[in-house]
Protein backbone atom coordinates (compact mmCIF):
# COMPACT_ATOMS: atom_id res chain seq x y z
CA UNK A 1 0.00 0.00 0.00
CA UNK A 2 1.66 3.46 -1.01
CA UNK A 3 0.31 6.82 -1.93
CA UNK A 4 -1.21 7.32 -5.67
CA UNK A 5 -0.49 11.46 -6.22
CA UNK A 6 -3.89 11.38 -8.05
CA UNK A 7 -6.64 9.06 -8.67
CA UNK A 8 -7.96 10.08 -12.12
CA UNK A 9 -4.04 8.85 -13.53
CA UNK A 10 -4.87 5.39 -12.69
CA UNK A 11 -3.23 3.31 -14.51
CA UNK A 12 -2.44 -0.70 -13.61
CA UNK A 13 0.85 -1.87 -13.33
CA UNK A 14 3.05 -4.69 -11.83
CA UNK A 15 3.77 -3.03 -8.87
CA UNK A 16 7.29 -3.54 -7.59
CA UNK A 17 8.27 -4.39 -3.80
CA UNK A 18 11.39 -3.20 -3.11
CA UNK A 19 13.01 -4.74 0.59
CA UNK A 20 15.58 -3.01 2.89
CA UNK A 21 18.85 -4.30 1.43
CA UNK A 22 19.49 -5.96 4.72
CA UNK A 23 16.16 -7.60 4.57
CA UNK A 24 14.73 -10.92 2.99
CA UNK A 25 11.26 -9.27 2.55
CA UNK A 26 9.27 -6.02 3.22
CA UNK A 27 7.52 -5.02 6.75
CA UNK A 28 5.86 -1.88 7.11
CA UNK A 29 3.62 0.43 8.37
CA UNK A 30 1.69 2.69 5.82
CA UNK A 31 0.36 5.98 7.03
CA UNK A 32 -1.04 7.81 4.28
CA UNK A 33 -4.28 10.44 3.03
CA UNK A 34 -5.43 7.34 1.08
CA UNK A 35 -4.01 3.68 0.03
CA UNK A 36 -2.19 2.98 -2.97
CA UNK A 37 -5.18 3.53 -5.35
CA UNK A 38 -4.55 1.34 -8.25
CA UNK A 39 -5.57 -1.98 -9.78
CA UNK A 40 -2.42 -3.94 -9.01
CA UNK A 41 -0.43 -7.29 -8.41
CA UNK A 42 3.00 -8.35 -7.08
CA UNK A 43 4.83 -12.00 -7.18
CA UNK A 44 4.87 -11.39 -3.77
CA UNK A 45 2.16 -12.73 -1.27
CA UNK A 46 0.48 -9.54 1.26
CA UNK A 47 -0.47 -10.01 4.58
CA UNK A 48 -2.04 -6.64 5.82
CA UNK A 49 -3.80 -5.26 8.63
CA UNK A 50 -6.06 -2.30 8.23
CA UNK A 51 -5.73 0.12 10.88
CA UNK A 52 -7.81 3.29 9.51
CA UNK A 53 -9.33 3.70 6.86
CA UNK A 54 -12.72 2.30 4.81
CA UNK A 55 -13.71 2.03 1.24
CA UNK A 56 -14.10 -0.92 -1.04
CA UNK A 57 -11.85 -3.77 -1.60
CA UNK A 58 -11.50 -5.45 -4.76
CA UNK A 59 -10.01 -8.73 -5.16
CA UNK A 60 -9.66 -10.78 -7.66
CA UNK A 61 -13.60 -11.24 -8.99
CA UNK A 62 -14.83 -10.20 -5.61
CA UNK A 63 -15.92 -6.70 -4.40
CA UNK A 64 -16.64 -5.79 -0.95
CA UNK A 65 -16.33 -2.98 1.74
CA UNK A 66 -13.32 -3.09 3.76
CA UNK A 67 -13.04 -1.52 7.24
CA UNK A 68 -10.51 -0.48 10.20
CA UNK A 69 -9.47 -4.36 11.83
CA UNK A 70 -9.80 -6.11 8.44
CA UNK A 71 -6.89 -8.64 7.94
CA UNK A 72 -6.06 -9.97 4.61
CA UNK A 73 -3.55 -12.10 3.18
CA UNK A 74 -3.10 -11.43 -0.54
CA UNK A 75 -1.76 -14.77 -2.99
CA UNK A 76 0.96 -14.18 -5.97
CA UNK A 77 -0.56 -12.41 -8.74
CA UNK A 78 -3.87 -11.69 -7.14
CA UNK A 79 -5.07 -8.32 -8.61
CA UNK A 80 -6.01 -5.94 -5.67
CA UNK A 81 -6.98 -2.58 -4.88
CA UNK A 82 -8.09 -0.76 -1.76
CA UNK A 83 -10.03 2.23 -3.22
CA UNK A 84 -10.67 4.71 -0.12
CA UNK A 85 -13.89 6.32 0.07
CA UNK A 86 -14.46 10.20 -1.31
CA UNK A 87 -13.35 11.71 2.20
CA UNK A 88 -10.05 10.47 2.01
CA UNK A 89 -9.91 12.31 -1.19
CA UNK A 90 -10.80 15.73 0.26
CA UNK A 91 -7.19 16.64 1.82
CA UNK A 92 -8.63 16.29 5.68
CA UNK A 93 -4.70 16.43 7.65
CA UNK A 94 -6.60 14.97 10.32
CA UNK A 95 -8.20 12.00 8.55
CA UNK A 96 -5.72 9.05 7.01
CA UNK A 97 -5.73 5.79 5.97
CA UNK A 98 -3.37 3.43 7.93
CA UNK A 99 -1.98 0.18 7.65
CA UNK A 100 0.52 -2.79 8.54
CA UNK A 101 1.83 -4.47 5.64
CA UNK A 102 4.35 -7.41 4.92
CA UNK A 103 4.93 -8.47 1.36
CA UNK A 104 6.84 -11.80 0.92
CA UNK A 105 8.02 -13.98 -2.13
CA UNK A 106 6.76 -17.96 -1.85
CA UNK A 107 10.77 -18.99 -2.04
CA UNK A 108 11.84 -16.20 -0.02
CA UNK A 109 13.23 -18.84 2.39
CA UNK A 110 14.72 -21.13 0.07
CA UNK A 111 13.36 -23.19 -2.71
CA UNK A 112 12.92 -26.11 -0.38
CA UNK A 113 11.72 -24.94 2.44
CA UNK A 114 7.85 -25.20 1.87
CA UNK A 115 9.01 -29.12 0.94
CA UNK A 116 9.56 -29.70 4.27
CA UNK A 117 7.01 -32.24 5.70
CA UNK A 118 6.41 -30.35 8.84
CA UNK A 119 5.54 -27.15 6.09
CA UNK A 120 2.34 -29.52 4.92
CA UNK A 121 -0.17 -26.99 6.43
CA UNK A 122 2.07 -23.77 5.11
CA UNK A 123 1.98 -24.65 1.62
CA UNK A 124 -1.91 -25.63 2.06
CA UNK A 125 -2.16 -22.15 3.47
CA UNK A 126 0.01 -20.17 0.51
CA UNK A 127 -1.91 -21.98 -2.01
CA UNK A 128 -4.95 -20.96 -0.38
CA UNK A 129 -4.08 -17.40 -0.44
CA UNK A 130 -4.41 -17.98 -4.47
CA UNK A 131 -8.08 -16.50 -3.71
CA UNK A 132 -7.25 -14.08 -1.49
CA UNK A 133 -7.88 -15.25 2.50
CA UNK A 134 -9.83 -12.58 4.76
CA UNK A 135 -8.68 -13.75 8.92
CA UNK A 136 -11.67 -13.56 11.04
CA UNK A 137 -11.67 -12.00 14.67
CA UNK A 138 -10.44 -14.80 16.79
CA UNK A 139 -7.09 -15.06 14.48
CA UNK A 140 -6.93 -11.79 13.48
CA UNK A 141 -6.15 -10.09 16.77
CA UNK A 142 -3.43 -12.09 17.64
CA UNK A 143 -1.78 -11.86 14.15
CA UNK A 144 -2.06 -8.22 14.46
CA UNK A 145 0.25 -8.35 17.31
CA UNK A 146 2.90 -10.48 15.31
CA UNK A 147 2.90 -7.69 12.28
CA UNK A 148 3.24 -4.68 14.55
CA UNK A 149 6.33 -6.73 16.17
CA UNK A 150 7.44 -7.86 12.80
CA UNK A 151 7.56 -4.11 11.51
CA UNK A 152 10.44 -3.29 14.45
CA UNK A 153 12.15 -6.48 14.26
CA UNK A 154 15.25 -7.29 12.68
CA UNK A 155 17.28 -10.09 12.06
CA UNK A 156 16.50 -13.55 12.93
CA UNK A 157 13.43 -12.41 14.85
CA UNK A 158 11.53 -10.85 11.57
CA UNK A 159 11.40 -14.43 10.10
CA UNK A 160 10.27 -15.99 13.07
CA UNK A 161 7.36 -13.88 13.40
CA UNK A 162 6.32 -13.73 10.41
CA UNK A 163 6.58 -17.62 10.52
CA UNK A 164 4.39 -17.33 13.59
CA UNK A 165 1.73 -15.21 12.01
CA UNK A 166 1.51 -17.91 8.91
CA UNK A 167 1.53 -20.67 11.20
CA UNK A 168 -1.36 -19.20 13.25
CA UNK A 169 -3.44 -18.92 9.92
CA UNK A 170 -2.14 -22.44 8.45
CA UNK A 171 -3.49 -23.99 11.63
CA UNK A 172 -6.75 -21.51 11.47
CA UNK A 173 -10.42 -22.20 10.42
CA UNK A 174 -11.33 -18.97 10.87
CA UNK A 175 -10.63 -17.95 7.48
CA UNK A 176 -12.54 -17.12 4.39
CA UNK A 177 -12.00 -17.14 0.95
CA UNK A 178 -12.15 -13.42 -0.98
CA UNK A 179 -12.32 -14.39 -4.97
CA UNK A 180 -14.55 -17.35 -5.89
CA UNK A 181 -13.25 -20.96 -6.27
CA UNK A 182 -13.27 -20.96 -9.77
CA UNK A 183 -11.45 -17.85 -10.52
CA UNK A 184 -7.83 -17.89 -11.75
CA UNK A 185 -5.60 -14.85 -11.66
CA UNK A 186 -5.14 -12.23 -15.12
CA UNK A 187 -1.77 -11.00 -15.06
CA UNK A 188 -1.64 -9.82 -18.34
CA UNK A 189 -0.99 -6.16 -18.44
CA UNK A 190 -3.33 -5.47 -21.66
CA UNK A 191 -6.36 -6.94 -20.09
CA UNK A 192 -5.71 -5.75 -16.18
CA UNK A 193 -5.75 -2.49 -17.96
CA UNK A 194 -8.77 -2.64 -19.27
CA UNK A 195 -10.01 -4.05 -15.98
CA UNK A 196 -8.39 -1.13 -14.78
CA UNK A 197 -10.03 1.76 -16.80
CA UNK A 198 -13.50 -0.24 -16.66
CA UNK A 199 -13.30 0.01 -12.59
CA UNK A 200 -12.34 3.76 -12.65
CA UNK A 201 -15.10 4.74 -14.67
CA UNK A 202 -17.75 2.80 -12.69
CA UNK A 203 -16.11 3.66 -9.00
CA UNK A 204 -16.35 7.74 -10.97
CA UNK A 205 -19.66 7.51 -12.66
CA UNK A 206 -22.14 4.89 -10.50
CA UNK A 207 -24.37 7.40 -8.77
CA UNK A 208 -25.28 8.47 -13.02
CA UNK A 209 -26.84 5.56 -15.24
CA UNK A 210 -23.97 4.02 -16.90
CA UNK A 211 -25.10 2.48 -20.59
CA UNK A 212 -23.56 -0.81 -21.89
CA UNK A 213 -22.29 1.18 -24.63
CA UNK A 214 -20.54 3.60 -22.13
CA UNK A 215 -18.48 1.66 -20.83
CA UNK A 216 -17.48 -0.92 -23.52
CA UNK A 217 -16.19 2.54 -25.25
CA UNK A 218 -14.11 2.58 -22.16
CA UNK A 219 -12.54 -0.39 -22.60
CA UNK A 220 -12.03 -0.07 -26.20
CA UNK A 221 -14.46 -2.84 -27.56
CA UNK A 222 -17.76 -3.24 -28.53
CA UNK A 223 -20.97 -4.18 -26.40
CA UNK A 224 -20.87 -7.69 -27.32
CA UNK A 225 -17.44 -7.99 -26.83
CA UNK A 226 -17.27 -6.42 -23.31
CA UNK A 227 -20.28 -8.61 -21.94
CA UNK A 228 -17.45 -11.59 -22.29
CA UNK A 229 -14.26 -9.73 -21.25
CA UNK A 230 -16.07 -8.56 -18.27
CA UNK A 231 -17.97 -11.95 -17.60
CA UNK A 232 -14.72 -13.44 -18.18
CA UNK A 233 -12.84 -11.70 -15.77
CA UNK A 234 -15.52 -11.08 -12.84
CA UNK A 235 -17.56 -14.37 -13.24
CA UNK A 236 -20.66 -12.28 -13.41
CA UNK A 237 -22.40 -9.00 -15.99
CA UNK A 238 -21.60 -5.69 -15.73
CA UNK A 239 -25.16 -4.83 -14.35
CA UNK A 240 -24.92 -7.09 -11.37
CA UNK A 241 -21.41 -5.58 -10.53
CA UNK A 242 -23.33 -2.39 -10.71
CA UNK A 243 -25.71 -2.80 -8.77
CA UNK A 244 -23.78 -4.26 -6.28
CA UNK A 245 -21.23 -1.73 -6.25
CA UNK A 246 -24.81 0.76 -5.69
CA UNK A 247 -25.83 -1.80 -2.56
CA UNK A 248 -22.52 -1.37 -1.28
CA UNK A 249 -22.69 2.38 -1.11
CA UNK A 250 -25.87 2.30 0.18
CA UNK A 251 -24.70 0.43 2.78
CA UNK A 252 -22.45 2.82 4.08
CA UNK A 253 -24.56 5.79 3.82
CA UNK A 254 -27.49 3.70 5.97
CA UNK A 255 -24.74 2.85 8.44
CA UNK A 256 -23.77 6.42 9.13
CA UNK A 257 -27.53 7.56 9.36
CA UNK A 258 -27.19 10.43 7.93
CA UNK A 259 -29.50 10.48 5.18
CA UNK A 260 -33.21 9.57 4.79
CA UNK A 261 -33.92 6.16 2.91
CA UNK A 262 -35.21 8.35 -0.33
CA UNK A 263 -31.94 10.47 -0.14
CA UNK A 264 -29.65 7.14 0.11
CA UNK A 265 -31.80 5.22 -2.96
CA UNK A 266 -31.21 8.61 -5.34
CA UNK A 267 -27.41 9.01 -3.82
CA UNK A 268 -26.35 5.70 -4.53
CA UNK A 269 -27.59 5.75 -8.01
CA UNK A 270 -30.76 3.87 -8.28
CA UNK A 271 -33.41 5.64 -10.58
CA UNK A 272 -36.44 4.96 -8.15
CA UNK A 273 -37.43 3.68 -4.59
CA UNK A 274 -39.08 0.32 -5.82
CA UNK A 275 -36.10 -0.90 -7.43
CA UNK A 276 -33.61 0.08 -4.67
CA UNK A 277 -35.82 -1.87 -1.99
CA UNK A 278 -36.14 -4.86 -4.64
CA UNK A 279 -32.36 -4.92 -5.44
CA UNK A 280 -31.19 -3.96 -1.50
CA UNK A 281 -33.20 -6.83 -0.10
CA UNK A 282 -31.85 -8.86 -3.12
CA UNK A 283 -28.50 -8.57 -2.21
CA UNK A 284 -28.18 -8.36 1.66
CA UNK A 285 -31.67 -10.53 2.56
CA UNK A 286 -32.59 -7.20 4.44
CA UNK A 287 -34.82 -4.10 3.18
CA UNK A 288 -33.02 -0.61 3.84
CA UNK A 289 -34.96 -0.10 7.34
CA UNK A 290 -34.10 -3.57 8.34
CA UNK A 291 -30.39 -3.54 7.60
CA UNK A 292 -30.07 -0.04 9.28
CA UNK A 293 -32.01 -1.34 12.35
CA UNK A 294 -29.74 -4.24 13.03
CA UNK A 295 -26.62 -2.42 12.13
CA UNK A 296 -27.27 0.22 14.81
CA UNK A 297 -28.50 -2.05 17.18
CA UNK A 298 -25.57 -3.51 17.64
CA UNK A 299 -26.54 -6.74 15.22
CA UNK A 300 -26.34 -6.09 12.08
Amino acid sequence: MNRCHNYDTMNPQLLKVLPNPNHSFSARRDEVPYFFNRWHFHPELELIHIEEGSGIQFMGDNMERFAAGDVVLVGSNLPHYWRCDEVYFEGNPKLNAIATVAHFKIDFWGQTFLELPENIKLRGLLQKAQRGLKIGEKTSDKVKVLLQQLVHAEETSRICLLLQALNLLAHSSDLVAVASEGYRSETNPNETERMSEIYKFTLSNFRQKISLSQVASIANISPTAFCRFFKLHTRKNFNTFLQELRVGHASKLLIENKKTITQVCYDSGFNNITNFYKTFKKLTGKTPQEYQKAYLSGGG
